[in-house]
């Protein structure tokens, strides 16, 4: 049986392309989906996969959901009001990846007191990634 997650986040960008090469190159998303102007370089809708999950991906359009949530990128807002976990199994070597990607690793990889180890990063917007070794899923 396959499983379906259901539970897929959000992310918008002020440049979505940009953010889409960063997550593939720095963190290891791949791209499934990328429906775009080409004319503008806006992205009105991505989905990329990792592991088996998916989020969702798109440049910060002005549209009636995003005015009505009240909607900012962590830059507008000059902050991170969520953060994202991801599930790896070397964690030192992703934080390298990341790094040399360009990713600002706020906390390295240590060793954490629940268990398994992890490190938290920063995109090139401002958005908050953990990657850890922990599963909570395992048990």
């Amino acid at each position: 049986m396959t499983v379906r997650p259901a539970l897929i986040p959000v992310l918008r960008y002020a440049d979505a392309m940009r953010a889409i090469d960063f997550l593939c190159t720095a963190f290891g998303f791949v791209r499934h989906a990328v429906y775009s102007d080409v004319d503008t370089s806006r992205v009105d809708h991505a989905e990329l996969v990792w592991a088996g999950q998916m989020i969702m991906v798109s440049s910060a359009i002005d549209t009636p959901f995003a005015q009505a949530a009240r909607m900012r990128t962590a830059a507008e807002a000059g902050c991170v009001t969520q953060s994202l976990y991801l599930v790896v199994d070397d964690v030192d070597g992703h934080a390298a990846t990341a790094a040399a990607a360009g990713a600002e690793i706020f906390l390295p990889p240590e060793d954490q007191p629940y268990g398994g180890r992890s490190y938290s990063a920063r995109d090139p917007e401002g958005n908050a990634w953990t990657f850890g070794s922990y599963d909570p899923y395992a048990g």
